[in-house]
C-alpha cells in the first residue's frame, strides 16, 4: 500500500462503485469526504461502511477538498458537475460517458481529469482498472498508487479515457443485450429448447452467459440505459452506426422493469422483454 498523498478527497454521490473507491483511498490513509444532504439512507449506509467523513453539503465538500471524484449514473454526470462549479481542485469524472460528454464536463471545471472504470467495485487487487486522461491525469494515478484500483494514464487529452470505457462497454454490455434478445426471440417463437440444444453443441458457454446476463440486467439494467445511449452517441461522433446500442438501451430499460415475482431472474427478464409483444414469455 502506497503512502498517503496528503490530499483531501471528496466523493460525489457515492453509489456501490463510488463507495468502494472511497474505501480504497481510506485504506491508503487518505482523508475521504462526502456530502449527505439530499442523499438516500442507502447512500448514508454505504458511506458509513466505507468510513467516509460527512461534511454535510456540496459547498463544504468544494471548500475542503483538493480532489473531487464523480461516480454517478451517466445521465447525471453533467448535472453533478454543474453542482460543483466553482471548485478549484482537480475534478475527476469517472462516469460511463461519451468523449463529448466528458469534454462538456471539462468545460465546467477549472481542472479536469477524465476517467473510465472497467471492472467491478475494487474490493480486491487485479479486478478493476481506472483509465485516466487529461493534463493532470498523472496526479490522480499517483493518488491510487499501490491500492486495489489499478490507475492507468491513457493520454493528456480529455475524452480519451471515456473512449476506452465506451469501446469496452460497447462490446461487453452490448453483446449481452444481443444475447438476451436472441434467446427472447427463440422463446417468443416457441423454439427456445431447440436453441438451447444447439448452443450446447456449438456454443456451450452461451446458456450460462445468457442467464448471467439476465441476472445482471435485472439488477443493474436501469444504470446501463444511460451508458448504452452514451455509447451510441460515441458511435455517431466517430461516424459509426449507433443502432446497436440504442436497441441495447431499450433492452436494459425493459429488463430492469420486470416485476413478476419469480424465483428465476432469467424468467423475469424474458417476461419483461416480451411484455406487450403479444408473445408468451
Amino acid at each position: 500500500m502506497g503512502e498517503s498523498s496528503g490530499m483531501a478527497v471528496g466523493l460525489l454521490h457515492p453509489g456501490e462503485m463510488g463507495a468502494a473507491i472511497g474505501a480504497v483511498l481510506r485504506a491508503r490513509g487518505e482523508v475521504v469526504m462526502w456530502a449527505s444532504a439530499g442523499r438516500s439512507s442507502a447512500s448514508v449506509e454505504r458511506a458509513e461502511r466505507a468510513v467516509l467523513e460527512d461534511v454535510g453539503d456540496i459547498e463544504a465538500l468544494r471548500d475542503r477538498c483538493e480532489v473531487l471524484i464523480s461516480v454517478c449514473p451517466p445521465h447525471a454526470a453533467v448535472e453533478v458537475a454543474r453542482a460543483a462549479v466553482g471548485f478549484s481542485g482537480i475534478y475527476l469524472d469517472a462516469n460511463a460517458v461519451s468523449p463529448a460528454t466528458a469534454r462538456t464536463v471539462a468545460g465546467l471545471q477549472e481542472r479536469f481529469v477524465d476517467g473510465g472504470i472497467v471492472g467491478p467495485p475494487p474490493r480486491q487487487a487485479g479486478t478493476t482498472r481506472l483509465y485516466l486522461s487529461g493534463a493532470e491525469a498523472e496526479q490522480i494515478a499517483a493518488l491510487f498508487a499501490g491500492t486495489k484500483l489499478d490507475a492507468r494514464v491513457v493520454s493528456d487529452a480529455p475524452g480519451a479515457a471515456s473512449a476506452v470505457k465506451m469501446a469496452y462497454g460497447g462490446w461487453t454490455k452490448g453483446s449481452a443485450a444481443v444475447l438476451l434478445v436472441a434467446r427472447a426471440l427463440a422463446r417468443a417463437e416457441g423454439v427456445e429448447g431447440v436453441l438451447l440444444q444447439e448452443w450446447r453443441i456449438s456454443q456451450p458457454e452461451l446458456d450460462a452467459r445468457s442467464i448471467a446476463a439476465a441476472s445482471s440486467a435485472l439488477e443493474k439494467g436501469w444504470r446501463w440505459v444511460g451508458e448504452m445511449n452514451e455509447i451510441a452517441d460515441s458511435m455517431v461522433e466517430a461516424g459509426l452506426p449507433d443502432g446497436f446500442h440504442r436497441a441495447a438501451a431499450e433492452v436494459y430499460r425493459r429488463a430492469s422493469g420486470g416485476s413478476e415475482a419469480r424465483n428465476d431472474p432469467s424468467q423475469q427478464v424474458f417476461a419483461a422483454l416480451l411484455a406487450g409483444t403479444g408473445k408468451k414469455s
